[in-house]
C-alpha cells in the first residue's frame, strides 16, 4: 500500500514505516529551539492511494484521507550555491542557502 501526498508544492510517494525529508513543518518555540521530537502531524492533501488492486484517485484530493507521520528531527538540507559572473566587468556574486527540512516517519495511511 502506498499513497501520493502533497506537502508544500512537492509531491511525495509515501509507504508505511518509510522515512523521508519534507519541508519544515514544526514551529520554533519562544526560546528559538525547534518544537519537534516525537510530535505527530497529518498530511491531509492525499492525491492517490493504491492498496493492491484498489486504487483511489482524488479530484484533486481524496476526502477524509490522510497520512499520519511522526517528526523525528528538524534538519538542514544540502548547501546550494548560486554564482553569478559577468565577464570583463570584474563583477561576480556568490550566494547560497540551505533549506530547512523535517525528517519524518510515516506511521499510517488512512483511506478516509
Amino acid at each position: 500500500m502506498f499513497a501520493i501526498a502533497e506537502v508544500g508544492s512537492k509531491q511525495y510517494k509515501v509507504i508505511k514505516d518509510e522515512i523521508l525529508c519534507i519541508p519544515r513543518v514544526s514551529k520554533k518555540s519562544a526560546k528559538g529551539k525547534s518544537a519537534s521530537g516525537g510530535k505527530e502531524i497529518s498530511l491531509n492533501r492525499v492525491l492517490l492511494i493504491v492498496d493492491g488492486k484498489d486504487v483511489k484517485i482524488g479530484a484533486p484530493y481524496i476526502k477524509g484521507a490522510k497520512v499520519v507521520c511522526e517528526i523525528l528531527a528538524d534538519i538542514k538540507g544540502p548547501k546550494r550555491i548560486a554564482f553569478k559572473f559577468r565577464r570583463r566587468k570584474s563583477s561576480q556574486k556568490k550566494t547560497g542557502h540551505r533549506e530547512l527540512l523535517s525528517r519524518v516517519r510515516v506511521k499510517d495511511i488512512a483511506k478516509g
